[in-house]
């Protein structure tokens, strides 16, 4: 049984479940919850998971209701399934609930969490609370290990899979002749995020920035890869846009733009990962409702940094322009700088590429190393 709440994790989901296929072959059948590459691998979900990626505190509180009946419709199926092992992938808010109902109510079953909360940067307390209700964690940060073995919670690196994306098969030139974008022409990537809170904010000061910077670089080509969770949601709004955006939905579509891109203009998260692999220079930003920022600065928040690859170089590689600082007119400053500077540009990624290789770029495979571990998991449980 897999669990995944959220685009990332349905990418490592998808992943973990291709690598058991290769181990187990007709020997393993799946089930779970998840998205479409969890149901392009065999996972028929009960429900669509854009019902329960919330984003904030705030908005947390009043889908409360709705995520228990999930976490309770998601116990149910596995008391009614009976998997051998369960996987909960991130998403720590379902997933937590999850494995506490199922904790309960079929407490022979191996729990796995894949992906633990970063207790190094917010809340060090989930580290005890994990350990009190899964039996395995799989992290994907080497420094991870200590702080919940020390709350008595096993731990097996496996590595981050956002550093594993294949680039080898992208053709840039590809998405440029889509776009009808000349080989010279500047080409800025905007992501807004994958789950509706995070369109619903991102979207606004993007599109201002967007509008900003086309009346500076008029042959600027705005290209906007959207995750399956939301696409409908964001070829919704950006329709409305003053100046044109193409749209871009698969993963074929998204490795081309990335590689295509001049500078990308990104929603804080797992995509960053992906960015800085392709070699694009970026501009971060976030926004969350103003309750549940001012929570998660003043009393949780014990990094200054909040993208992966900036808190591995301990230093704002690219620039993070968060609540009042992300807005249209700060984040087309920031672009405009790269658009305009080459050598900015270089630099940047160079030093995207460096703190890439302190995360550890080039290591095992994820995947693969996910599914030894789960399969020692349960070979050990059985034993």
């Amino acid at each position: 049984m897999l669990v995944a709440a959220e685009a990332s994790g349905d990418d490592r989901g998808a992943g973990l479940m291709r690598a058991l296929k290769a181990r187990l072959g007709k020997g393993v059948r799946f089930v779970g919850v998840g998205g479409e590459q969890m149901a392009a691998e065999g996972v028929e979900s009960p429900f669509d998971i854009a019902d329960i990626s919330i984003l904030g505190l705030f908005e947390g509180l009043l889908a409360y209701p709705r995520i228990v009946r999930r976490a309770d419709e998601t116990a149910a199926l596995a008391v009614r399934e009976k998997p051998d092992v369960a996987v909960l992938i991130d998403s720590w808010g379902f997933t937590l609930r999850v494995a506490q109902r199922l904790r309960r109510q079929a407490p022979e079953l191996p729990l796995i969490k894949y992906v633990g909360p970063q207790v190094w940067a917010t809340r060090p307390g989930r580290a005890k609370t994990l350990a009190a209700t899964v039996d395995h964690l799989l992290s994907i940060h080497a420094f991870d290990a200590s702080y919940f073995e020390a709350e008595g919670l096993p731990v097996t690196f496996v590595g981050n899979s956002a550093l594993t994306v294949d680039f080898s098969q992208a053709r840039p030139a590809r998405l440029r002749q889509q776009i009808g974008a000349a080989a010279s022409d500047p080409i800025l990537i905007v992501l807004p995020g994958s789950r509706p809170g995070e369109i619903a904010r991102m979207l606004p000061p993007f599109e201002d920035a967007v509008r900003r910077l086309k009346e500076t670089h008029p042959g600027l080509h705005i290209v906007i890869p959207a995750a399956p969770t939301v696409a409908e949601m964001v070829k919704a709004r950006v329709a409305g846009w003053s100046h044109r955006a193409h749209v871009i939905e698969g993963d074929e579509g998204k490795l081309d733009a990335m590689k295509a891109a001049t500078v990308a203009m990104a929603c804080s998260g797992t995509v960053t990962t992906e960015l800085a692999l392709a070699g694009v220079p970026m501009v971060i930003g976030y926004r969350l409702g103003p309750v549940t920022a001012w929570i998660v600065q003043k009393l949780l928040l014990r990094t200054k940094w909040v993208t992966l690859f900036n808190i591995a170089a301990r230093d704002f590689v690219a620039p993070e322009l968060i609540q009042k600082y992300c807005t249209g007119e700060i984040l087309a400053r920031e672009v405009a700088l790269r658009l305009d500077d080459k050598t900015l540009r270089d630099r940047q990624t160079a030093a995207q590429y460096a703190a890439l290789d302190k995360m550890g770029r080039g290591g095992p495979d994820p995947s693969e190393a996910a599914a030894d571990a789960v399969l020692k998991i349960v070979a050990e449980r059985s034993a």
